[in-house]
């Protein structure tokens, strides 16, 4: 299954228009290569898909991108300028179908696999880099702000939208200096 863009996709892309100018750009977990599209398309350096699904690498190949299959950082090695990344955010629900559930939940509580990620991400970033990152209302911030403090980051919401069931917000993390 390939993650399809949906609001928290729209809602990241305009946040990403601004920020991929002349960077070297990291789409992780790409599904359909929307956000990496939309990097290239405002004048991205170069820029990386990865998606653990293989069937979404092969779909980002197909559209043009340079893509590889990865488990998070697991077959990246190098670092970039932006990494861009709409993570499985929701927590479990076992009303959703298996299937579903690979690309919309991050864990028991939705913010398992951003924690993992946060713990990684300082290897793969540039100096002055940046990570642009999807949240829900849904998704428990507690653990997440605690993982960010630990790993030398700060954050701030750079764009935030209500809808029917949530409130999605992009942040934007940085390395403290």
């Amino acid at each position: 299954m390939i993650y399809t863009p949906k609001e928290d996709s729209f809602l990241l892309a305009e946040v990403t228009k601004k920020y991929s100018k002349k960077k070297k750009v990291l789409d992780l977990g790409t599904g359909s290569g929307f956000l990496a599209k939309i990097s290239l398309d405002a004048g991205a350096k170069s820029v990386l898909a990865a998606d653990i699904s293989q069937e979404a690498v092969e779909y980002a190949k197909s559209q043009g991108l340079n893509a590889v299959q990865s488990d998070l950082f697991s077959n990246i090695n190098e670092k970039f300028d932006l990494i861009i990344f709409n993570p499985p955010y929701l927590p479990f629900d076992s009303r959703e179908d298996e299937e579903s559930r690979k690309i919309t939940t991050g864990g028991e509580k939705g913010d398992e696999t951003l924690l993992k990620f946060f713990s990684q991400a300082p290897l793969y970033l540039n100096e002055n880099g940046v990570i642009l990152v999807v949240l829900s209302s849904l998704t428990p911030k507690n653990r997440i702000k605690n993982a960010l403090n630990k790993n030398n980051f700060k954050f701030k919401i750079v764009l935030s939208k209500s809808y029917f069931m949530e409130t999605l917000e992009v942040w934007e993390i940085k390395l403290k200096p």
